[in-house]
C-alpha cells in the first residue's frame, strides 16, 4: 500500500515538474505534424486508437531524441497527450472526479477546485492562455457557442447538466476566466441530506409535510450554499400524479417525478435579439396547466408573476433566492418587486408576499465547507405593516467536552400555523379512518 502511495507521489511530482511540461510540449508539436500528415483519417479514429497512436509516437520520439525518462514517466506523458488530443486536457480528470463541485480558472496559471464546499488551489497546469482556450473551445464546440472578440462572454449548459461560464480579455484583465459548475449524476435525496448532516430527521418530516400539503417554500442562501440541491431534494416529496414545471436560467434541477416540464431561459444573440427571460417563461407556464411551478432562482422581475401564481391556485410552488437570512429574503422580494415596477402600495406588496410564501428555509455554508440548514421559518402574516415570521427550527451547534463541534437543531416547540398543513393532516386522518395507507 505504501509503495502505491510513493508511486502516486512520484507521478504527481513528475507531472508538476517543468521537465514534464517541456517534454509534453515537444512531443505535442511532433504529434501535430504527424496528425497533419494523416489528414481527415485521424478524425475518424476512436479514443483507443488515438491512445495507441500516441503511445507509439511518444516511444519513437523519446528513443530518437534520447529523452532521459523511464517507462512510467513515458506512460504519464502519453496519457496526458491522449487527453489533449481526444479529451479535455488537464481538465479531464477534474471533470471526471465525482468529488469536484466547481472548477475555477483565473488565467492559465491559477486553477482552483471546490470539493465538499472547500475551495483549494489545484496543481493542474496549462502551458499558456492559448492552451486553456483550446480546451474551452473543445468544450463549447458541441454546444454551438462561439467565444471570440465579438462575443467575449459565454454562459452555457453542458450535456451532463453542469454549466460553464467563460469571459476573455479585454473584459477579463488578468487573462481569461473560466467557471465550471459540475452536476451530480445522482441528485441528493432528503435521506442523503440527513445522512450528510444538512438537517435532522425532525426537520425532514416537517419539510415533507409542508411540500405534500402544497405550502409555498422559498430556499434562501448565499452563493454555493446548496440551495439548488436542497430544492431538488424537497421536490422529491411532490406526488407523482402532479404536473410540475421547472423554470431556470441554466437547467440544473433533476426531479425524480415523471410529469415534469423543464424550461430554460435564453440569453439571446450578440445583437440582443431572441432573449427569452425567466419572466417570459413564467408567464407562459401559467398557460400550461401546472399543478406546481418551481423557479430555479428568483432574481428579477419574475418575482411579481411568481407571487401571483402562488396566490392564484398554484400552491405548492417553490424557488430559491440569494439572501443571508429569512428577513433579508423578504426584503429582497420587496426590492425585486419594486425594480419590476410593482404599482401597488408598500402595505399591499407585503400582504401579497405574506399570502404567497408559507415557509423560508435558510441554508448556509459553514467555514469547513459543510452545508447546513440554519433556520426554518414560517411566514404568519402582516403585523403593523411588517411581514411576520415565526422561527420553527434554529441551528445551534454544541461543543463536546473533547472540543469537537457537533450539529444540533433546536425546535422552538411551535407547531406551524398554516391552514394548509391543518387541512392536510385532517385529510390524512380521514383517509386512515377509511383504511387508507398514507404517511404524514
Amino acid at each position: 500500500m505504501s509503495t502505491d502511495i510513493e508511486f502516486a507521489d512520484d507521478d504527481q511530482a513528475f507531472i508538476n515538474s517543468q521537465q514534464f511540461q517541456d517534454i509534453k510540449s515537444w512531443t505535442h508539436d511532433h504529434l501535430l505534424s504527424r496528425i497533419e500528415e494523416l489528414g481527415a483519417e485521424f478524425g475518424r479514429w476512436s479514443r483507443a486508437s488515438i491512445q495507441q497512436f500516441v503511445e507509439l509516437e511518444v516511444d519513437s520520439f523519446v528513443r530518437l531524441r534520447r529523452v532521459p525518462i523511464n517507462d512510467r514517466e513515458m506512460q504519464l506523458i502519453s496519457d496526458a497527450l491522449t487527453k489533449e488530443l481526444a479529451g479535455f486536457g488537464p481538465l479531464e480528470d477534474l471533470l471526471n472526479d465525482p468529488a469536484v463541485e466547481d472548477i475555477l480558472i483565473n488565467g492559465y496559471q491559477n486553477v482552483y477546485v471546490s470539493r465538499h464546499g472547500v475551495l483549494e488551489r489545484e496543481t493542474v497546469r496549462f502551458a499558456d492562455s492559448e492552451h486553456v482556450m483550446r480546451i474551452v473551445r473543445r468544450i463549447l464546440a458541441p454546444l454551438g457557442r462561439r467565444l471570440d472578440e465579438s462575443n467575449p462572454m459565454v454562459d452555457a449548459r453542458l450535456p451532463d447538466g453542469g454549466r460553464i461560464n467563460v469571459i476573455i480579455e479585454p473584459l477579463a484583465i488578468d487573462g481569461l476566466s473560466v467557471s465550471i459548475r459540475k452536476f451530480r449524476k445522482e441528485p441528493l435525496t432528503p435521506a442523503d441530506l440527513v445522512k450528510l448532516g444538512t438537517f435532522d430527521a425532525g426537520m425532514a418530516q416537517l419539510l415533507e409535510i409542508a411540500v405534500r400539503a402544497r405550502c409555498n417554500v422559498l430556499v434562501s442562501g448565499g452563493t454555493s450554499s446548496g440551495k439548488t440541491s436542497l430544492l431538488n431534494a424537497l421536490a422529491s416529496f411532490i406526488p407523482a400524479r402532479e404536473r410540475v414545471i421547472t423554470i431556470e436560467d441554466t437547467a440544473e434541477l433533476s426531479l425524480g417525478t415523471s410529469h415534469v416540464v423543464r424550461l430554460e431561459s435564453r440569453p439571446g444573440g450578440f445583437d440582443g435579439q431572441g432573449v427569452v427571460s425567466i419572466r417570459d417563461l413564467l408567464r407562459n407556464s401559467l398557460r400550461m396547466r401546472p399543478d406546481r411551478i418551481i423557479v430555479g432562482e428568483v432574481r428579477g422581475a419574475e418575482v411579481i408573476e411568481m407571487m401571483q401564481a402562488m396566490n392564484t391556485g398554484h400552491e405548492g410552488s417553490m424557488g430559491t433566492i440569494h439572501a443571508s437570512s429569512p428577513r433579508e429574503c423578504l426584503y429582497r422580494l420587496e426590492m425585486l418587486a419594486g425594480f419590476a415596477g410593482y404599482q401597488g402600495s408598500e402595505v399591499s406588496l407585503r400582504r401579497q408576499i405574506a399570502n404567497a410564501i408559507d415557509f423560508i428555509v435558510q441554508i448556509g455554508r459553514l467555514s469547513n465547507g459543510q452545508r447546513r440548514i440554519i433556520s426554518l421559518s414560517e411566514v404568519t402574516g402582516v403585523n403593523d405593516n411588517v411581514v411576520a415570521m415565526q422561527e420553527l427550527y434554529r441551528y445551534e451547534p454544541i461543543v463536546s467536552p473533547d472540543g469537537e463541534e457537533r450539529d444540533r437543531w433546536v425546535s422552538l416547540g411551535i407547531a406551524p400555523h398554516s391552514p394548509k398543513i391543518t387541512r392536510f393532516r385532517q385529510s390524512l386522518q380521514r383517509a386512515s379512518q377509511h383504511g387508507g395507507d398514507h404517511r404524514a
